[in-house]
């Protein structure tokens, strides 16, 4: 073998040895500490076990922090650090309710000159999100004091559709705190009659009369509700909504004093107490509420000699 042959096979030689050991000391960036160097990043889903003293770390658009071995170039998702969502203990198919507003008929007892009653069907789902519809009556009839006119709109029913959120849906249902959004309307009839009206300059007056006007409204609600369980299946609830007038009809004679499901056009606000029963469909109730805080059972501790009675002496010997 000549001189020339050998000095080329030493420099091919020198060559293959160096680049591979450049190129792996060129992709290690290590950060090390004594716990660095102990430790390993373990993805079982993957069976994936990554060197802690060979990776380095990134996030992905998802906020995932992946894990990327600097020498062999394979990249995790480091599952330690995976953000959870607190799972639904409730089933979507939860229960059903039905409820009575009784607010009317107690404020009508005091003197209120309007509204009659309230009826709502629910859908629990998960505990969480409640689809409602109200159904309900209205009526009114009002001679103010101090005016001489009489208002009036005969019985005329009202609806309501809308959802409600429970923010304490992973709780015992035995207490609920929901807000809600409703879109309401209701088609109905109203009159006036006997308003007076007096001219100074001619020494005349005459009495005008409004006859019955067809007018239909819709408006929008925003509550908050607060339900609580007395006895079995039997709620009591309170709420307070804050509702707005969308859209209505117009007439040659203005706008109507009193809406039903609304009330009068000048009280933004109303109230609501309503008794509600309320149907289990979920059919593991009792399971649920197994893992709820404070609902564990509490079992009688029967000693070994099966008697049910232990004496203070018989624990101390037994110890």
């Amino acid at each position: 073998m000549s001189r020339t042959t050998k000095y080329i096979i030493a420099v091919v030689a020198a060559i293959l040895f160096i680049i591979p050991a450049s190129a792996q000391r060129r992709r290690i960036n290590p950060i090390e500490n004594p716990a660095t160097r102990t430790q390993h990043i373990s993805n079982k889903a993957k069976a994936d076990t990554l060197d802690r003293t060979n990776i380095v770390e990134k996030t992905d658009s998802k906020g995932n922090i992946i894990l990327i071995d600097t020498v062999t170039g394979k990249e995790v998702v480091d599952s330690t650090k995976i953000p959870t969502i607190p799972p639904m203990i409730y089933p979507l198919v939860n229960s059903a309710s039905v409820s009575v507003n009784l607010w009317d008929p107690i404020m009508r007892v005091f003197g209120q000159k309007y509204g009659l009653v309230e009826f709502s069907g629910e859908f629990n789902m998960h505990n969480r999100y409640i689809p409602v519809l109200d159904i309900g009556f209205g009526k009114a009839d009002n001679t103010p004091d101090g005016n001489n006119y009489h208002y009036r709109s005969p019985l005329a029913p009202y609806f309501r559709i809308g959802i409600n959120y429970n923010f304490l849906y992973n709780s015992s249902p035995d207490y609920m705190a929901m807000a809600g959004l409703r879109y309401g309307f209701s088609p109905f009839s109203f009159s006036v009659n006997g308003t007076d009206t007096n001219s100074p300059y001619w020494q005349e007056s005459d009495i005008l009369q409004i006859p019955s006007q067809n007018v239909t409204v819709g408006y929008f609600a925003i509550l908050f509700n607060l339900r609580v369980r007395i006895s079995g299946p039997i709620y009591l609830g309170w709420s307070f909504s804050y509702h707005s007038i969308l859209h209505e009809s117009k007439t040659p004679y203005g706008k109507p004093w009193y809406i039903p499901g609304y009330g009068t056009r000048k009280s933004p606000i109303s109230g609501a107490f309503s008794v509600t029963y309320t149907l289990d469909l979920s059919g593991r109730k009792k399971k649920h509420d197994r893992h709820l805080p404070g609902t564990e059972p509490v079992l009688p501790q029967i000693p070994p000699n099966g008697t049910g009675i232990e004496t203070q002496s018989e624990t101390q010997i037994q110890n």
